[in-house]
């Protein structure tokens, strides 16, 4: 009788352990390895992110260049119609124009392409730069007719790089 009561317990205490169980070690370290291995190389920690911040072509505003910022450092300072490429380690990093109550927090993956866009909002005595995170898609064909923003307007020349029109 003692016997009948104890076989269904111990049969749940083995399937319990089963389940939540741990692999062997040997399979452990060989699923790691095949994680590692099939990463793709361009998400290697090593190389940088590549943001593409630009600005349509409007005659409203164009006599102002906001400045762009990434981590509270200024990149540059954006001209009407013109683009401006950072390459920046991957991690965490926040952009932000001269609006200080808009910006964007962004996790770059090493390897990979990120738009923003800067756009002008209307304020009291002037115009203000404000960013919006754009998917791949579109930033790539709203910046196919811009042009590269001029080399004096360029503040952070360790992480913003030259571009030539082929480049993107």
């Amino acid at each position: 009788m003692r016997f009948s009561t104890l076989k269904p317990a111990f049969c749940l205490g083995l399937l319990v352990s089963l389940a939540f169980g741990q692999e062997p070690p040997a399979a452990t370290a060989q699923g790691a390895n095949a994680a590692t291995s099939s990463a793709p190389a361009s998400q290697s920690t090593g190389s940088p992110a590549t943001v593409y911040i630009y600005r349509y072509k409007q005659f409203v505003g164009s006599a102002l260049s906001p400045s762009v910022y990434c981590d509270e450092s200024e990149l540059a300072r954006m001209e009407n119609g013109k683009f401006f490429v950072a390459r920046l380690s991957p991690g965490k990093h926040s952009f932000r124009s001269n609006d200080k109550q808009a910006g964007i927090d962004v996790d770059l993956k090493g390897g990979q392409d990120y738009y923003i866009r800067l756009e002008l909002v209307a304020g009291m005595m002037k115009g203000h730069g404000r960013l919006v995170f754009v998917q791949p898609e579109q930033g790539t064909y709203e910046i196919r007719k811009l042009k590269p923003l001029s080399a004096d307007r360029v503040k952070d020349t360790q992480h913003v790089t030259p571009v030539s029109l082929d480049t993107h």
